[in-house]
């Protein structure tokens, strides 16, 4: 009997979703993989002040570092500066947002 496609597919939740993303992340560091570099361009990135958002940028980097329970007087250290608790924390909220934003409606609409 062939396994068919569909029948493997199925609904995560969004507390599913960001323990998978959690766990591929721990496999990743266990195998050599580091995402510190593409960190530090994000913060880079989102504290431009060249950027035409980056008043919005920087309020979604307070949020994200929120969300990831840094506290306010940390929230405009450079990446580097930050523990490996707090990088821990910052993942796992960055992992929590992905999650939630694919579970997002497809097709927004601004009203007038």
């Amino acid at each position: 009997m062939a396994i068919e496609g569909n029948a493997m597919l199925g609904e995560l939740t969004a507390g599913q979703r960001v323990s998978a993303l959690n766990h591929l992340a721990v496999i990743r560091s266990q195998f050599g993989g580091n995402s510190e570099k593409e960190l530090s361009r994000f913060f880079k990135d989102m504290r431009d002040v060249r950027d035409s958002s980056y008043q919005e940028n920087k309020r979604t980097l307070s949020a994200i570092l929120f969300l990831a329970n840094i506290g306010n007087n940390r929230h405009s250290v450079d990446f580097s500066e930050l523990t490996t608790d707090e990088k821990a924390a910052l993942i796992r909220a960055m992992n929590q947002l992905k999650a939630v934003v694919s579970l997002f409606p497809k097709r927004l609409a601004l009203s007038n």
